[in-house]
């Protein structure tokens, strides 16, 4: 189970003031899986001491992450588009330099420290999650994406990356390009559009993360 620091509750409001997604034809039949992807080598050496919905902030540090505001939401279904509660969703992501939180990392020396690189937050019964992160940027060989997890009862349900809809990068991008299924890209696909009214020109994105249950395996 993955508690939340009550100071970062407040993020969740975003999910009902102008943040919070639809999906069209989320309860018809024989849903589209999100296709599963490599993890890569950059899923984070050693986890940091703070892993919450809010990439920006790490603890109480007052200088947040450099990049542009994105809040991430989205909604955990099985094939039949039903809710999938208490999943475990993480990310992670190279920061504004094109740097992971791994020691691997080519850039590693350019790393902003105010970016927190990975996050977790748990469903509730409304299969929801929220993020609070940057617009995920190019780095040599790979176009702009964001890698995903989601985990139950100790058991990985799923991991896969997603994209930024209209990259030119994307055509060039191996993994994206691998994915031949239309139906399946558009699920790893979104918009980083504008939130309307923000002064810090906040963007929102929002992917739907169809697992390979169904009711009777939930």
């Amino acid at each position: 189970m993955v508690y939340l620091p009550s100071r970062r509750l407040v993020l969740g409001s975003a999910l009902g003031s102008g943040l919070y997604f639809t999906v069209p034809g989320l309860f018809a039949e024989d849903l589209t899986r999100t296709p599963k992807m490599t993890e890569g080598p950059f899923y984070p050496t050693k986890l940091p001491l703070d892993t919450d919905n809010d990439l920006l902030v790490i603890n109480d540090n007052v200088t947040p992450g450099v990049g542009e505001i994105t809040h991430l939401t989205g909604k955990v279904v099985d094939l039949a588009g039903k809710p999938v509660t208490n999943a475990c969703v993480e990310i992670w992501q190279c920061d504004d330099h094109g740097a992971y939180l791994h020691q691997g990392s080519d850039n590693g020396d350019k790393r902003d420290k105010n970016f927190q690189g990975f996050g977790r937050f748990v469903t509730s019964s409304t299969g929801e999650y929220y993020f609070r992160t940057i617009k995920p940027v190019a780095y040599p060989g790979r176009t702009p994406h964001i890698h995903v997890k989601v985990k139950r009862g100790g058991k990985e349900l799923l991991c896969s990356q997603l994209f930024v809809a209209d990259h030119p990068g994307n055509a060039r991008d191996g993994i994206y390009r691998g994915v031949r299924d239309e139906k399946a890209k558009a699920l790893i696909t979104s918009a980083y559009t504008p939130v309307k009214g923000s002064k810090l020109k906040e963007l929102a994105a929002s992917y739907t993360l169809v697992l390979g249950l169904t009711p009777e395996m939930d």
